[in-house]
């Protein structure tokens, strides 16, 4: 009877349904659900469709699962953990950092990158050294956010201090008010400062608050970690094959630099200098179905919109035509600022369009930078950095690789490989780095912040073991 009772007892166990993991919840589902925030550093609506750095690696990583992405945006940071604690979204991607407090509450997947925290403020302050510099002021940040964990642990240095929790504003408009006066000091992290900074030239760092923070996708506490060991992997592949680091340079490789000087230039000459000549570069992009502020920033970058600017080789007016690329354009008199922006639009579009056709597994924006250094150093050059960079085992249609090839076209051991030979490839990258930070500052003057908040739908996901479209990925808003 015992024996009986007990095959009774353990074939009703072997009916009951197990639990399906977070993983198989996702595959069944046929979605991925990704809360994140609209900013720079994460996810916003950029020229060609959705952009960021957490974006892509969600829009990746659901690639990956053969699922569509569902982009939640949620309106205030302290929301990016609750859509997770209560099951409306999978996973928060919006650059979070993993502190004590947060990992009692959401599970962290692996660490993408790393930052530090940034105390900020106004040049032309006195600069503040330590915590105690800061009793007194008005210190505003992001409520909810790291920086208030790193600023209570402050206060055991300095008793005083205090500070406000601004429950509506993002770190840029807290960046704002410092520039404004209307806040002493905030805090910020350092990738997005990087970001900021050319948008704000006035503002510094004090010190930091915190060093060598991790970042990382925030994920609901099941008692497994199936869907975190799937992000785990894929970023490790991704970092492996060198597609994280890739990813990395194209939101933050032009901004290793700052020049405080050059960017309060740039931003008086766009004021006084750019209307005359913006119709001019609005009417040579819809030709060559190119930005217009990326061919002003060219224009910038060879004349500072000068159209009569000549350089000692022979170039000549506002986008530094030589004899040869004008004679190639049917350009007249290089000096002439219509033929100079329409000739230069052209010859911009011919270069990428030239290898687009030798690259095809290139996309944007490595096309683009590479059009730009073929512009700046001739086309064939251009080739034989790609040579360099592929005997260095890098990828020939990434930018990330083609950049660290140039400045070896000035080292005769790798130059004395190529066809064309010696090249300055040292200042073709300054080159490239300067035309995209003055586009990434025409494109914040032109739009402010609605650069960062344009509505946004996510393109379609392959599914990865059939190769037939998803569903386009949807965004809708946290109600929380």
């Amino acid at each position: 009877m015992r024996t009986v009772l007990l095959i009774a007892v353990a074939s009703l166990l072997c009916t009951c349904a197990r639990q399906p993991s977070l993983l198989e919840d996702v595959r069944a589902l046929g979605e991925l659900r990704v809360v994140t925030r609209n900013s720079p550093i994460t996810y916003y609506m950029g020229p060609a469709g959705p952009e960021g750095p957490d974006y892509e690696l969600a829009r990746s990583f659901a690639e990956s699962l053969g699922v569509k992405l569902t982009l939640i945006e949620a309106d205030r940071f302290g929301d990016l953990l609750t859509e997770v604690r209560q099951g409306r979204a999978h996973l928060a991607a919006a650059g979070l950092t993993v502190t004590p407090e947060r990992a009692r509450l959401v599970d962290f997947g692996p660490s993408y990158q790393q930052v530090s925290q940034h105390l900020v403020y106004r040049r032309g302050n006195r600069r503040p050294r330590t915590p105690a510099d800061l009793v007194g002021k008005r210190i505003e940040v992001v409520a909810k956010s790291s920086y208030v964990e790193s600023l209570l642990a402050a206060r055991h240095a300095a008793p005083g201090l205090a500070w406000i929790e601004n429950p509506s504003a993002d770190a840029g408009e807290l960046l704002d008010r410092v520039e404004s006066g209307e806040a002493d000091y905030t805090v910020v992290d350092s990738n997005l400062f990087a970001v900021f900074q050319r948008f704000h030239p006035e503002l510094l760092v004090a010190f930091d608050l915190s060093k060598g923070d991790s970042l990382a996708w925030a994920f609901q506490r099941r008692g497994e970690h199936s869907l975190i060991d799937a992000a785990g992997t894929h970023l490790a592949g991704m970092r492996a094959s060198g597609d994280l680091g890739h990813l990395m340079d194209r939101y933050y490789g032009h901004r290793e630099t700052f020049d405080y000087a050059g960017t309060r230039k740039f931003i008086r000459d766009y004021k006084s200098m750019l209307p005359q000549y913006r119709a001019l570069f609005e009417a040579a992009g819809k030709r060559a179905d190119i930005d217009w502020r990326l061919i002003a920033a060219v224009g910038y970058q060879e004349s500072q919109w000068n159209p009569v600017a000549e350089s000692p080789k022979g170039a000549l007016g506002m986008m530094m035509l030589t004899p040869e690329t004008a004679l190639l354009m049917n350009v007249e008199d290089r000096s002439d600022v219509v033929q100079s922006i329409t000739a230069g639009s052209k010859y911009l579009w011919r270069m990428r369009k030239r290898i687009a056709k030798l690259a095809p597994g290139a996309n944007e924006p490595d096309l683009t930078w590479m059009a730009l250094a073929a512009y700046n150093m001739g086309y064939g050059h251009l080739l034989d950095a790609r040579r360099i960079a592929k005997l260095n085992g890098g990828n020939p249609d990434r930018w990330v690789d083609i950049k660290r090839a140039l400045p070896l076209l000035m080292e005769r051991r790798w130059y004395e490989q190529t066809r064309w030979g010696y090249a300055r490839g040292h200042e073709t990258r300054v080159y490239v780095r300067n035309v995209r930070n003055y586009y990434d500052i025409l494109v914040w003057l032109t739009e402010g912040r609605d650069a960062w908040r344009q509505p946004a739908v996510a393109t379609p996901v392959k599914a990865a073991d059939s190769g037939a479209a998803q569903p386009a990925a949807t965004t809708s808003r946290s109600q929380t």
